[in-house]
């Protein structure tokens, strides 16, 4: 496949990809260079605005079906969970009557639609054998000093090697959970690779201490009125992107990265960096996270109508790539796609915001069978 006439993310003039076996195989700025290549399928995407798969580094993919739950701002994670346990509890067991394995897949879904290719989910590690979003669980999920049973032995398991210690840390902005961090930090023993969650009390000095910090500014502040001062951490750690859930924010992750973006903390280009090559490197996914020859062809391919990618929404998605399979296409793409090859694959009609998309897998027929187990959830697509 070559996608033709694309303004790649972060360079000038148009680019022509050519993927292959899930790779990106040659990238040219002249579309002649491809003319030997016979029986190629041939997208002619003018000046669609592209950019890598995102990487989102922090989700809970079994917590998407929950609305946001909050009944005031609070001082800590703590404080939170236990206030939406005792008010909210009727909805909380409502949502959970729907299985875990559908509710996984809305998330997956969630994050497809919202233009990430890879999730990192955090909390217990999921069965999930699915062909949307590559879901990274390769480490070892704490979930909290508060919430974690024997954290400390955990962490220091001399057995537990070679993988990240992943864990909310400084969800908070009461002395608890900054003396929280250094309790972390002091019994790191033996200086594991320790990634941490939300930091919303952490400064410089212990931002340190960890090799990252998940950022998810959206969350933290619909919970805690304030997030991570990631402008002041990020000379002393590497800061990544982090979505949650719905249980916390909202599921268009586009107003997530506009209120990232209008906080100031990062520039823009470190916004984008905190999405893609950041948390590839932080993960170990060395072959994603950038649009360059002999990387995984995870690419992600936007209207051109919107010349700022923040201000994108998903409905302005035209095309998303995994591993060079086609996961979601614009209904003027598909239907130049489906004559000319022959996927096998089963893709549904939605309908997202004012446009038309064919997705991979039957996504009407999962919210169907949701909504038996609980008819109150929100879907922001339909089926057509």
């Amino acid at each position: 496949m070559i996608l033709h006439d694309l303004h790649v993310l972060g360079t000038i003039g148009s680019s022509h990809i050519h993927v292959e076996q899930g790779k990106i195989k040659f990238i040219a700025d002249n579309r002649n260079a491809f003319d030997h290549l016979s029986g190629e399928l041939h997208l002619e995407l003018e000046n669609a605005i592209a950019f890598p798969g995102m990487i989102n580094s922090h989700e809970h993919l079994n917590f998407n079906l929950f609305p946001p739950l909050s009944n005031r701002v609070y001082n800590s994670y703590t404080e939170w969970g236990h206030d939406i346990h005792t008010h909210n509890s009727d909805i909380i067991k409502e949502v959970l009557k729907v299985p875990l394995h559908l509710r996984i897949q809305w998330g997956l879904y969630k994050n497809l639609l919202n233009g990430f290719t890879t999730v990192v989910n955090h909390g217990q590690k999921l069965d999930v054998n699915n062909e949307l979003v590559t879901v990274f669980q390769n480490c070892f999920s704490l979930h909290s000093p508060a919430f974690e049973k024997n954290w400390k032995w955990k962490l220091n398991n001399p057995f537990a090697l070679g993988k990240p210690f992943v864990m909310h840390i400084g969800e908070g902005t009461d002395d608890k959970t900054r003396h929280e961090i250094d309790r972390v930090i002091q019994w790191n023993i033996f200086r594991k690779k320790l990634v941490a969650v939300h930091g919303v009390s952490m400064n410089e000095k212990q931002a340190a201490s960890f090799a990252g910090l998940v950022w998810c500014p959206a969350s933290n502040f619909f919970l805690l009125g304030k997030t991570a001062s990631v402008n002041k951490l990020k000379a002393d750690t590497k800061i990544v992107f982090g979505t949650d859930s719905t249980l916390t924010a909202t599921w268009n992750v586009w107003e997530h990265l506009r209120q990232a973006r209008d906080s100031n903390m990062l520039t823009n280009d470190e916004l984008i960096a905190s999405l893609t090559s950041l948390p590839a490197g932080l993960w170990g996914l060395n072959d994603y996270g950038s649009i360059a020859e002999h990387k995984v062809s995870d690419i992600i391919v936007a209207s051109s109508i919107k010349k700022n990618i923040f201000d994108l929404n998903p409905e302005d998605i035209i095309l998303v790539l995994r591993k060079g399979e086609i996961m979601i296409a614009d209904e003027k793409l598909f239907s130049l796609l489906s004559k000319k090859i022959n996927t096998g694959n089963t893709f549904s009609k939605i309908r997202v915001g004012d446009q038309t998309k064919f997705i991979l897998g039957d996504m009407p027929a999962l919210m169907k069978e949701c909504k038996k187990y609980f008819p109150g959830a929100y879907f922001p697509v339909s089926g057509i």
